[in-house]
This record gives structure tokens, sequence and C-alpha cells, in this order.
């Protein structure tokens, strides 16, 4: 199949194969001359360096090497000097007919350009070609000037190198087609085997998506695939668990949506349950003083706890109707922050001093983290409500560790105040609803210390109000509510 990974895997492999190994083969056929040409150049060049450093003006003393040079390079050396007597010129030289004589001191035929000699004198080492009309053949001349002043020149046949490069060009292409044909063998198979597990693996995630768990890979090697392999047949168990659990699941969950409907009817009747709220206070108010009017009880100390209750439930009344207009006046937007810069640690510690006596009274152990001076622009008021609200919210839910405790973040633009207590975590399903008007987690437990469950609500409003982030964590022994204010750096 030509979309299959394994016919896409050979193909890209000897693509890729026959593109190196023919990108070599035009490298050398372009260039190997060349190399050849230039490695042979720089060979002359350490020969004539070797010859300077012997040469003492006179061909005796190096006669030898001279021959052993030629005999390695195959060619001929001529050694001139700088008015044209020749010093040193080889057998090989003379059969060309173009270097001159072997007698010494005859004349100089040069078979280098007058350019080349110039550049020679200069003490240049100059390279050029020389073509023998009578060999019909091209040679590489080299010109060298000698420590001595004397001049050396070197000569070489290129058809040696050309056919070099040839012979070694066409033995290139050789080996290439034999390694394009072992390689693409080489790719069938290695395609094969490479992707054997991938397929196999394609068919496991097949059968998946079709729910059908039962497949299971049976790759064990030591890599990436082995690993995958793994992790698929376990989600495979994971999903036939989870599926399985998902159907048992399925009528709990229709319980959570209808719970949550419920709840939402709970919201929209907001007025329901305000009236609800006022109605107990108003009846008891209204019973005990009528009972006082008709004077049911005629001791001292009954009338005195019929009046305590009296006072008690108005003051109850009385709360909840100022939290109502506290959180109307938030949510409508019309009440205006009075802002002004203040520590916050300050007003943090002024107000556990004003719960002193109610902790005592409570038994409840309180501890304030030690601050520096850390100043905020805010509504201080706002802001202690904000603190009176957590602190409440604390001493109502604090169990019997009694421990309440109150620490600061500090960071470099923002402050996080902590208000913690220990006692029993507020269930993850029921944390975003803390800040609704009239929700109560523990309905019970409200009507206990006499709560509204508006406290948090108006938390959420004024913080809003002042940009703030805030939140609830449940930590490993109670629970922490939080909030962030920015810092009044200037």
């Amino acid at each position: 199949m030509k979309n299959s990974i394994r016919f896409k895997l050979f193909i890209g492999i000897s693509i890729f194969i026959i593109f190196i190994i023919g990108l070599s083969w035009v490298l050398n056929t372009q260039y190997l001359d060349k190399y050849y040409l230039y490695k042979k150049k720089n060979i002359l060049i350490d020969y004539v360096k070797e010859i300077d450093e012997i040469y003492l003006g006179s061909i005796d003393n190096i006669e030898d090497k001279l021959n052993t040079i030629e005999s390695n390079i195959n060619g001929s050396i001529s050694i001139f000097s700088q008015v044209g007597d020749v010093k040193y010129s080889s057998q090989f030289s003379q059969r060309m007919g173009g270097m001159g004589q072997s007698q010494k001191n005859s004349p100089w035929r040069p078979t280098i350009s007058k350019e080349g000699l110039l550049k020679v004198l200069e003490g240049e080492i100059v390279f050029e070609t020389y073509h023998h009309n009578k060999l019909k053949a091209d040679f590489l001349t080299m010109g060298y000037k000698l420590f001595k002043e004397d001049i050396i020149l070197i000569q070489i046949p290129l058809a040696a190198i050309q056919e070099g490069a040839k012979v070694a060009n066409n033995f290139y292409l050789f080996i290439g087609l034999l390694a394009i044909t072992l390689s693409m063998i080489f790719a069938f198979i290695y395609a094969k085997k490479f992707t054997r597990p991938i397929i196999e693996l394609n068919d496991v995630t097949n059968s998946l998506a079709e729910l059908d768990f039962n497949k299971k890979s049976q790759i064990n090697t030591k890599d990436e695939l082995g690993e995958l392999a793994k992790n698929i047949n376990y989600l495979s168990d994971k999903l036939d668990s989870t599926i399985t659990e998902l159907n048992d699941a399925n009528k709990k969950l229709q319980k959570d949506i209808e719970k949550e409907r419920k709840i939402d009817e709970m919201r929209k009747k907001f007025v329901s349950n305000v009236s609800h709220e006022l109605k107990t206070p108003i009846s008891l108010i209204q019973g005990y003083a009528e009972g006082l009017k008709d004077s049911v009880m005629e001791e001292q100390e009954s009338k005195e706890y019929y009046c305590d209750v009296i006072i008690d439930e108005a003051d109850k009344m009385d709360k909840l109707v100022k939290d109502l207009l506290d959180l109307s006046q938030l949510e409508s937007g019309y009440l205006k922050l009075n802002k002004e810069v203040f520590d916050i640690i300050d007003l943090v510690n002024s107000t556990v001093k004003k719960y002193r006596p109610i902790f005592d009274e409570k038994g409840i152990n309180v501890s304030v983290d030690e601050a520096q001076e850390i100043m905020i622009n805010a509504d201080i008021s706002r802001i202690e409500q904000v603190l009176k609200n957590y602190i409440n919210n604390a001493i109502n839910h604090v169990d019997d560790k009694k421990t309440l405790r109150i620490s600061f973040e500090e960071s470099d633009k923002k402050i996080k105040v902590n208000v913690f207590n220990t006692g029993k975590p507020v269930p993850k399903d029921e944390i975003n609803n803390l800040w609704m008007s009239f929700y109560k987690v523990d309905k019970a437990r409200s009507r206990k210390y006499g709560g509204t469950g508006l406290g948090l609500a108006i938390v959420r409003s004024i913080l809003i109000l002042h940009d703030a982030e805030f939140g609830v964590s449940n930590k490993d022994n109670g629970v922490e509510f939080w909030f962030k204010l920015e810092k009044n750096n200037y």
C-alpha cells in the first residue's frame, strides 16, 4: 500500500541513500581531479622546501636526493641560475626537449612564462600548466626560488592525475551501484521490522476506538515502543474499568443534576428566603411581647427572660436587615469605596484585639504572624468587614482543637491574608457555592449560631469592588479563607 508507513519508510530511506551516493559521485567526478592536483601541489611544495634546506649552491650534495624525488613524482627537476645557466636537468626533461641539455652551464630554454618567472624571482611559488607539442600532453610546472638565489623547476605529467581520478570515479560508480542495491535490500528489511510493532499498536488502538478492550499488545521491547505498548495496554484496562464505573455512576449523576437544579431554584427565590429568615424572629418577638402584655408570667425572672428573647431576636433581625442592605448596595453598584492608605497588618491586629473576649470565652487559641508594616490603598471599613466575616466564619466552624491562625504571604506587588481554622473540610462540590447569598453548607449549625448565609456573599462583593483575588482552600486539618490586595509601593 502506497499510504502505509512501511512503504513510506522504505521509499524515504531509499531516496536518502540514492541522494547521498549520487551526490558523492557527482562531487567525485567534478572535484576529485582538482583535489588530486591540490594534494600534488602540496607534495611538490614540501619537496622543494626540503631541497632548499640542504642545497648549498652545488648539485653534488643533492643529486641523489633529486633522483629520488624524480622517481617518486614521476617527473623532472631542473635547477638554473638567475642568469640562465643550467645547474641540473634530468634525462626525462631532455627527452621532452624543452628543458635544456644535461651538461651544466648550457643555455636555458624555459617552460614557464615570463610573468611566472618574474613572480618566482620575487620569491613566490608559481604553478603553471605547460602543453608539450611533441608529446601532445599537458604538464604541471612549478617554479621556486631557492635560498641560494637559484631557480628550481619541477615538471610532472597531468595525464597520470587525470587518469587516476577517472579510474577512481569509475570504481566509485561501481561501488555506488552495489551500495544502492544492498542498501535498498537493507531498507526493505529494516522498514518491515521497524513498522511491525507500529502496525500492531495501530490494530490495538483501532480496537480501543470500537470499545473492544480485549485486544492487547504483545510488544516487550525496552525502548519507547515498548513503553508505548505498555501504556496502551494500561489505557485499555483503565478505560474498561472507567466506562464500567461511569455506567454505574449514571444514576448518581442524575441525582447530582437534580440537586444542582434545586440549588439554582433556591438562589432564584431570594425574596422568599428573606421572608423565611425574618419570619422566625418576628414570630418570637410577637409571641413574647404578647406574653408580657398579658402578664402571663408574674415572676420577675421570667419577665427578664422574655425581654432577653425579644432583644436577642431583634438583634438577629437587625443583623439580617443590615446584611441585606449592605449586600444590596454592594451588588447594585451604587456603593462608592472610600479608599485611603493604611497598614493592613495594623488593621488585622486591631480587629483580632476586638475579638479577644470572644476568643477567651470560647477557649479558641488565636495566633497572628508577625509582619512589618505593609501599606495598601483600600476602603479600611470594608476590609475590616471582610476580616470580621472571615473571623466570624472561623469561630462558627472551628472544631474541638479550637485553633485559629492568621498568616500573611507577601510578594513584590501583593499581600495575601489567610484566615485558618481547624475543622471539617468544605466539600469540593460546594466550594464555589459558599459565596452565594443564603447558601449554608451545614444548615443545622447555621441555625445554632444564627448565621444568615450572607457573610461570604458580602465578602465576595467587597473584594470584587477592590479588584482583589479571594478564595478558600481545604488544608490537612482545617479550612483556610484568603484574599489578596495590591500593595501601595509609592
